[in-house]
């Protein structure tokens, strides 16, 4: 029950209330809330255009000193363009190194797990560090975007304004989608975009409970946004009306090509990380300054190739305006950037760069597109608004393809570039697009970053449904770096030093001094020999049973299939080129508990 102002005034003239205390006591549930979601919308809006335009005066000024001092000499001008971000990702690798390590990438996948793993708790210093770090990177010519850091900002700015008025840890996780959905509203200038993008990547299902506080905020943020930029759209454009003819077949094959090509950049960008973040011995903090060296010789590469486009350099969205007005309409021109930014923006995230990837793939798309058009200009005579209509298309599809949110695709491009009559072919080639990419690949980037950092997805949203699920590799459901016995021990070595961990497991991986995978031995195994073989090394107590392993990509269907016919109650997981590598665990009760997980979404 709420205080009287009266009763107020004298229980504050007795004790000082903190504000949540005030605010609790003053406001009935709905207001609080209320209050709460307007507030998240500004200090969100604020945030993300303070953001945009950081990195915008940082690389302008970067731009001006290399023209200043390089205007007479190519060799000056590419040498400060190549140092730019070089020394930009050796700042931003010292303090991911020393003082930051969650602000690295796109921030995306931190986001996910901070909401499904930490209920949405996010550190107040995860919001300046996230800050300082996108403006350095992005702003100092790394070919990454802004979008992601935004909404990792911006969900960790959300979460601390719910921590801070003293919100539940389900509420304070429920400010999440808010910050998220209000940061790419601010950063596209898209709020449609927005609400689809929250439920198709992070909540999974199109849940009304949760619409009320993120439009509310989303629409707050855009306000704050457009009061202080414009309402302008993302991209400049001066296509004119476009109308409905044949050429616009050409978003089927064009859906395609971008599914396949997507493919190909998101292996990229994880077969990058995994060799150079993940698995070399080099210090982590000098990484992200050799992708920044990398980045600066093929963007000044191309820059000179192409007579002075620097799209390779940070977000690109100066080539990419171009392309879509149908300015850009060389088809070299065209390949150099489409090339260029593909191999700069794999390297700057596989290298362990800050910055995100929306900007690259529509960006790598744009040209993609053009490029399909400047042929049709060759072959059959288009004109360059075709070329700019047919860029758009690319722009989705690829994103569809890519990012794997089919709806946000198709109202992203919608809302920065306001072309109505491209609606059908965009919704045609951003599905096809969508529906291939993933039967080439079954987890989505952000989801296969996660593995890759060792995150289990046992809590999968919602919209994996029963069915797909079961198609997902068994890396999505695994135990990683599971707890292994050394087979050079002795059996009483190893139980002692499972009871002094607190472990007991069915059974356990047997390794050798190397940590190979030479067996498996279950617990019980180990007891029944303790009396008589104690002082034996547990390599020796091993029955001679085949070890059945499984590999990462198959799939949960076909594990569960090999367990139940092997008689097995778990397996362990290793590397596809190294079966003695280990890599995880699986068992039967791994599957059972994503199963169960599934019928209490589904409400059985």
């Amino acid at each position: 029950m709420r205080m009287s102002d009266a009763n107020l005034g004298e229980h504050v003239g007795r004790k000082r209330y903190s504000l949540p205390e005030l605010f609790r006591a003053r406001y009935s549930d709905t207001q609080r809330y209320l209050i709460i979601w307007i507030i998240t919308g500004v200090a969100c809006g604020l945030a993300a255009v303070a953001f945009h335009h950081s990195i915008q005066f940082l690389f302008s000024g970067i731009l001006g000193l290399a023209r200043h001092f390089g205007g007479g000499s190519p060799i000056i001008l590419g040498a400060i363009l190549v140092a730019a971000p070089t020394l930009g990702g050796l700042v931003s690798g010292l303090i991911l190194t020393y003082l930051a390590p969650d602000a690295a990438g796109s921030g995306i996948p931190q986001t996910k797990t901070r909401y499904y793993r930490d209920f949405g708790i996010f550190r107040l210093s995860e919001v300046a560090w996230r800050f300082i770090i996108g403006v350095v990177s992005v702003g100092s010519g790394i070919s990454l975007g802004r979008e992601g850091p935004t909404v990792h900002l911006c969900s960790a700015l959300a979460s601390n304004i719910g921590q801070f008025f003293g919100l539940a840890k389900k509420r304070v996780q429920a400010m999440v989608p808010l910050g998220m959905g209000a940061g790419i509203a601010a950063a596209f200038n898209s709020p449609m975009a927005a609400l689809f993008f929250v439920f198709e990547e992070l909540l999974g299902d199109f849940s009304g409970k949760s619409y009320f506080g993120i439009i509310i905020s989303v629409v707050i943020a855009s306000a704050v946004q457009r009061l202080m930029t414009g309402e302008h759209p993302a991209f400049d454009l001066h296509l004119g009306e476009l109308t409905t003819a044949p050429w616009m077949l050409l978003a089927i094959p064009l859906g395609i090509l971008a599914a396949f090509v997507g493919k190909a950049y998101v292996e990229a960008i994880l077969r990058i990380r995994a060799r150079v973040t993940l698995q070399s011995k080099m210090p982590k903090w000098i990484k992200p300054a050799l992708g920044g060296l990398i980045i600066g010789l093929v963007g000044v590469s191309v820059m000179f190739l192409s007579e002075g486009h620097l799209g390779i350099f940070g977000i690109g969205y100066d080539d990419v305006t171009s392309m879509l007005n149908g300015h850009l309409n060389l088809f070299t021109v065209a390949l150099m950037l489409f090339a260029g930014k593909f191999i700069a923006s794999s390297v700057a995230y596989g290298f362990g760069g800050s910055g995100g990837l929306f900007a690259p793939t529509l960006f790598i798309g744009a040209m993609l597109g053009g490029m399909m058009g400047i042929i049709g200009q060759h072959l059959v005579g288009y004109d360059n608004e075709i070329i700019g209509a047919m860029a758009m298309l690319g722009m989705g599809a690829f994103f569809a393809g890519v990012i794997r949110c089919p709806m946000t695709s198709i109202v992203i491009i919608w809302e920065m570039t306001r072309q109505d009559s491209l609606i059908l072919p965009l919704m045609a080639g951003n599905i096809l697009a969508w529906l291939i990419s993933s039967r080439l690949q079954s987890v989505p980037l952000y989801d296969s970053l996660l593995l890759q950092d060792k995150i289990s997805l046992r809590k999968m949203p919602d919209y994996q449904g029963d069915q797909d699920w079961r198609n997902l590799p068994v890396s999505t459901i695994m135990t990683f770096e599971p707890a292994t016995i050394q087979g050079a021990k002795t059996l009483k070595e190893n139980l002692e030093e499972l009871k002094k961990l607190g472990l007991k497991h069915h059974a356990y991986p047997v390794v050798d001094a190397d940590a190979r995978l030479i067996g498996m031995i279950t617990h019980h195994e180990m007891q029944e020999h303790l009396l008589e073989d104690a002082d034996k090394p547990t390599s020796e107590i091993m029955s001679d049973r085949e070890i059945i392993s499984l590999r990462p990509e198959s799939s949960i269907r076909d594990v569960a299939q090999i367990l139940v016919v092997e008689d097995v109650m778990q397996a362990p997981v290793v590397s596809a080129t190294d079966p003695q590598k280990i890599l995880g665990i699986v068992t039967l009760h791994d599957i059972a508990r994503q199963q169960n997980q599934i019928d209490q979404a589904l409400g059985r």
